[in-house]
Parts: C-alpha cells; structure tokens; sequence
C-alpha cells in the first residue's frame, strides 16, 4: 500500500500595501476636518458692597444697560434715561445698541474720559442667549484698521446686577396686562 503524502499548499501572503495606502489618504483628512471644542471666557467685574470712593460724583457715575422682556434702556449717569431701544418682531436691536454705544464711547474719548466699564441690569425671564449676545455687543465691535478686520473695544468690563424693581414690577404688569387682554378675547370667542 502507497502512503499518500499531504501536500500543505503554500501560505498565501496578505497584501495590506493598498489599506495601508488608504490609511495614509484618509487619516490626514479626518484630522484637518475635525472640529476641536472651543472655550470661551468672560471676565464678570463683581460689584463690591458699600464701596467707597473719594470722590462722590464717580459714584453716580455709572453707565447701566438695563435688559427687559420689552427691550434695553441705557442709563448714564445711573438711574437717568439715556436712550431706549424697544424690542422689535425681529427680537432685540444689538446693531443700534453697538451703533449708540460706539457713539458714546467716542463722545468719551473726545472728552477725555476714559470708560471702560458697564453693569448690565437683568429684568427676571431674560433668557441667556440674550444676556450673552448682549455681553458680546457691549464688549466690542468689529471695525477696519489698515484693511484688517479687527474687534474695537467697547466696554470690556462688564458687571452683572439685577434690575430696578420698579422697572421689573412694569415688565410684570405689562405682561399679565397682555395675559389678560388674551384671556378675555379667548373667553368671549375672539382669537388670542
């Protein structure tokens, strides 16, 4: 009897040269189009209880930006109505505030006075997209310098307090005035 003897087939080599190639093309790709977090920072000035100053005219000497359900109200000195930008359909009127606010920072600057500080003044219900587009139009403004765009500075340092609560107590009137006037159309058949 003849003994068969197996024959073992040679090993196949597994050629990886094209993934490899592949590899090379693709990593590159997926890194540059990969989006890294970005971290934004604000700097909040905190105001400090019963500061004192040496001269009792810098106290009132506050520029306020008071944000309401209803719009802005610009105060300078403290407690005094600057200018009021109303809210519109479209939401609030950053581009009219940054207008006004480059205005008077100039008015500043020509009057020798350097301001670079405003408190924004919350009205309750202000959302946070809000205060913060609003933080970012009091902050700066894109401008052109030797044909760069570049961020002018505004007022950097900003400070956050409530609002006046006569200013609130309106807001809140003003809204359950609205509820209201809806309510009582929607009773009597009318449309909201």
């Amino acid at each position: 009897m003849r003994r068969r003897r197996r024959i073992n087939p040679p090993e196949a080599e597994l050629d990886i040269t094209s993934f490899m190639n592949l590899m090379i093309v693709l990593v590159p790709v997926l890194l540059l189009s990969l989006v890294f977090s970005q971290v934004r920072i604000l700097n909040l000035q905190l105001p400090v209880a019963g500061q004192t100053t040496d001269n009792p005219n810098d106290e009132r000497q506050v520029l306020e930006l008071v944000i309401t359900q209803t719009g802005f109200e610009l105060n300078y000195p403290a407690g005094i109505l600057l200018k009021k930008f109303a809210k519109t359909d479209s939401g609030y009127q950053f581009a009219k505030l940054s207008l006004y606010l480059q205005d008077l920072k100039l008015t500043f600057q020509q009057n020798k006075h350097e301001k670079s500080d405003i408190v924004l003044l919350l009205a309750p219900e202000i959302d946070y997209q809000t205060i913060v587009s609003t933080m970012d139009t009091v902050r700066s403004f894109k401008a052109v310098v030797a044909a760069n765009l570049v961020d002018a500075e505004l007022f950097p340092q900003i400070s956050l307090g409530d609002a006046p609560a006569s200013i609130a107590n309106s807001q809140e009137g003003t809204n359950a005035g609205l509820q209201a006037g809806t309510n009582a159309r929607t009773q009597s058949g009318g449309k909201p």
